[in-house]
């Protein structure tokens, strides 16, 4: 991979980041516990406002592993080591990276054909 794909990828990798971090932070109010005060709130009202809640955890947990995934590739940038499959060593496929510049592996290796 070229040096230019290299750097195009890793400023995506730190927009995604900050994006994240922006998107955790503004979704902490629809996270929070749903009140159980039913005089202001009907009981359908209630239950629908305890699902928004779990989906909005749920999309939470989804995208710290997300936070996570990018800190990694971004560990891997630092090192050196952006673009290489973290279990065979090889270049990663620049295709492959464009469309998740966080994944950790070739298609080979992801898909446990590599022996």
């Amino acid at each position: 991979m070229d040096e230019a794909t290299r750097t195009a990828l890793i400023v995506r990798l730190r927009a995604e980041a900050a994006a994240l971090e922006d998107d955790e932070a503004g979704t902490a109010e629809s996270r929070a516990p749903v009140e159980l005060d039913q005089t202001s709130v009907g009981r359908l009202s209630r239950m629908d406002a305890m699902q928004q809640q779990a989906m909005a955890q749920a999309q939470s947990r989804r995208r710290k592993i997300q936070v996570a995934r990018v800190a990694a590739a971004l560990k891997r940038a630092e090192r050196g080591e952006y673009g290489d499959c973290m279990t065979c060593g090889e270049e990663i496929e620049p295709g492959r990276l464009t469309l998740d510049p966080a994944t950790p592996q070739c298609i080979a290796c992801a898909s446990g054909r590599r022996e």
